[in-house]
């Protein structure tokens, strides 16, 4: 049985709606998704149309296209179009869920070696403030967290188990849905990081299992800067407290009161990218268009072939983890530094990150790391820039 996968023509439709695969090799879609056209054009649409009728009247008039972001959202994940929110970025959106949670002194979070930076410095000011305790399960021998280690951890006082789906310095795609059946069996909320995993492979919920699930709009859906979502299920809604709240949030009831708006919406504030917003849900209906399975075979397959060229390279060191892997590929070239690398990839017009130890305290320093290159491709990308970009790699002189 064939694995369905992207057509040659899917790939030269959407290289044609990428406008910047013509000036450079973008091998950092986990960084920001190369831009494309279609969602571009909706943001730069609605700015004209703030320009021309004020910023009130061209949120009025473009209402229908807010209100779809929610239904394609929902589709992209699986879930309800009332269980999303609008929020301005992933790291909000998580923010928004995590200090909702009325944590007490002596509750714990169960997590793994994959959490980033933001993730981890808040489960330790969650530490600070209120004395919480976190608990971090080891990787398995494959390098992905240990779910024997996740049943294991689970004590009386588990309050949340917090899981980043695909980190942002491995090639690594955790077992979120295993996650997901031991959260449920052990009935302990579970909070997972979408933020690579949206868009560069299928995520759905109900399969999850997860109660909740943050996301960007930049990275693999390739939409606008300054967007993300929120998802949280009805059946944990009301066990979060928004840290924050606006007219957008809560009804104000009278004087003394106010109620929560009875839907995700509450983790919402009023004021917001309008053009993000609307620019986002083109960029879900375009990557739905195509089909996550599709795109995601294809990321997943695309990375696997720049692993295997990079590791036959003598000065080469692929430093990914997992037993399933997708298109984040990390590796050092011997002799030079990660910076070093990417200075020199970029002079010949290929985008690649650098991932430190200081975004990944609790991974790369226990593999002996200071910094990994960090190269991501997406569905657009092709066979031929990974030649070029192999080649480029190993030409140290």
């Amino acid at each position: 049985m064939s694995v369905p996968t992207l057509s040659q023509h899917d790939v030269e439709a959407l290289r044609k709606d990428t406008p910047g695969v013509g000036q450079l090799i973008h091998f950092n879609n986990a960084g920001t998704g190369l831009a494309l056209a279609p969602s571009l054009n909706a943001v730069k649409h609605h700015l004209d149309l703030e320009a021309r009728l004020g910023g009130y009247e061209a949120a009025a008039h473009a209402s229908a296209g807010m209100d779809a972001f929610y239904s394609s959202l929902a589709a992209l994940i699986g879930s309800k179009p009332h269980e999303i929110a609008y929020v301005e970025n992933a790291t909000r959106a998580w923010d928004m869920a995590f200090y909702g949670i009325d944590f007490r002194e002596g509750d714990r979070i169960v997590t793994g070696r994959a959490e980033y930076v933001s993730n981890y410095v808040a489960f330790l000011q969650m530490k600070r403030r209120k004395g919480i305790e976190i608990d971090i399960v080891e990787d398995d021998e494959n390098g992905q967290i240990d779910l024997k280690g996740v049943k294991a951890a689970i004590g009386a006082r588990t309050r949340l188990i917090a899981l980043t789906h695909i980190p942002t310095f491995s090639g690594l795609i955790n077992p979120a849905e295993d996650v997901g059946e031991i959260a449920r069996a052990a009935n302990v909320l579970y909070l997972l990081d979408a933020c690579q995993s949206a868009g560069q492979i299928p995520v759905n919920v109900g399969e999850i299992g997860c109660d909740i699930l943050s996301g960007t709009g930049r990275k693999y859906l390739r939409g606008p800067r300054g967007t993300g979502f929120l998802y949280v299920s009805d059946a944990v809604l009301d066990q979060l407290d928004p840290p924050f709240i606006d007219l957008q949030a809560a009804n104000w009831i009278d004087e003394t009161s106010y109620e929560l708006v009875p839907h995700a919406r509450r983790f919402e504030t009023w004021e917001r990218y309008v053009a993000g917003q609307i620019g986002l849900g083109v960029a879900v209906d375009y990557a739905l268009g195509y089909g996550m399975e599709r795109i995601g075979n294809r990321v997943c397959a695309l990375g696997a072939q720049l692993r295997s060229e990079l590791s036959g390279l003598t000065d080469v060191t692929v430093h990914d983890k997992g037993q399933r892997k997708g298109g984040i590929v990390t590796f050092t070239v011997a002799g030079e530094t990660p910076v070093q690398t990417k200075a020199r990839l970029s002079a010949a017009q290929i985008n690649v990150s650098v991932s430190t130890a200081s975004s990944a305290r609790i991974d790369l320093p226990h593999r002996n790391l200071d910094a990994v290159v960090r190269a991501s491709v997406h569905a657009f990308n092709t066979e031929t820039e990974i030649a070029t970009f192999v080649k480029a790699t190993g030409n140290l002189t």
